[in-house]
């Protein structure tokens, strides 16, 4: 155990040691070894989580601000500005808690400007560090320039080649609701109930496409809005959308259909009206 910990600290400072000897080259001198490491598996972080939305047919939207995150990150100790680490950090927990960091797109995007990108960076990175007074900030920015245009190449690179079939596919319409339907074992949706109304949440680990709602027993047809009110096609993992129900509804009906399925599923969801409350009988 002892020869154990003592390899694990010789790795540990092994790999600081070898990312102090690579800044000393860069004119972030300022920047510590291990403060550069974490960074560095930032962005890796930050890169793989787009790789993986890549796959899924999304590309950054929101995520992008991890760009400008990780620069006033590096600019901290440099510029010796400690109000920078906190608008780097609220960039990042931005860019990655943000409801829809990740947008679809319906076609595989161009390579034009992630090419641009990281061409002008290492131009930039090395014309900088051959002058004989590199400045940090032209460097950051080319650190920026380069991140942004790897993200965009695995955008392009990782982008499903079924996604144009994908486009393609039927849409669940309002025929939907006169079509057999399943209902599934374990429900993909989730409701809960405010002022606002019913609040219905994706629960899944995949996006689902939305046709409509109607309040328990009633004769309607809605078109599932977010909380802007903007109507929704489809309800990502962990996405809300509102179904404006009043105090008389006892329930709600949902139509929907998961990403690579066909067949429509229907959910169900019953509650004691508020209206009835206080004539509420529990068995």
């Amino acid at each position: 155990m002892r020869e154990l910990e003592v390899l694990r600290a010789g790795l540990g400072d092994l790999s600081v040691g070898s990312f102090s000897s690579l800044l000393e080259l860069t004119p972030l001198t300022e920047v510590s070894g291990l403060y550069a490491l974490v960074i560095g598996l930032i962005a890796l972080q930050w890169l793989l989580r787009t790789a993986r939305e890549a796959r899924l047919g999304y590309l950054p939207r929101v995520a992008w601000w991890a760009v400008p995150g990780l620069a006033l990150l590096l600019l901290t100790p440099t510029l010796d500005v400690p109000a920078l680490f906190g608008l780097g950090a609220a960039a990042l927990l931005l860019a990655e808690y943000w409801p829809l960091p990740y947008r679809r797109v319906s076609a595989r995007p161009s390579p034009a400007w992630p090419l641009v990108s990281v061409l002008i960076g290492a131009a930039l990175a090395f014309g900088i560090l051959q002058n004989q007074r590199p400045e940090p900030v032209a460097f950051v920015a080319a650190l920026c320039a380069l991140l942004a245009g790897m993200a965009g190449l695995l955008g392009v690179v990782l982008y499903p080649a079924k996604g144009a079939a994908a486009k393609t596919r039927p849409s669940l319409n309002f025929q939907t609701r006169w079509h057999r339907t399943v209902t599934p074992e374990w429900p993909d949706l989730s409701v809960t109930l405010s002022e606002q109304g019913a609040h219905l949440k994706n629960i899944s680990k995949r996006p689902v496409r939305l046709a409509g709602w109607s309040p328990a027993g009633i004769n309607a047809w809605y078109r599932v809005r977010g909380p802007d009110g903007e109507v929704l096609s489809e309800l990502r993992a962990g996405q809300e959308a509102l179904l404006p129900v009043g105090e008389r509804d006892s329930g709600v009906r949902v139509w929907y259909g998961p990403d690579k399925a066909q067949e429509a599923h229907l959910f169900r969801a019953d509650w004691t009206p508020l209206g009835r409350a206080d004539g509420r009988v529990l068995n």
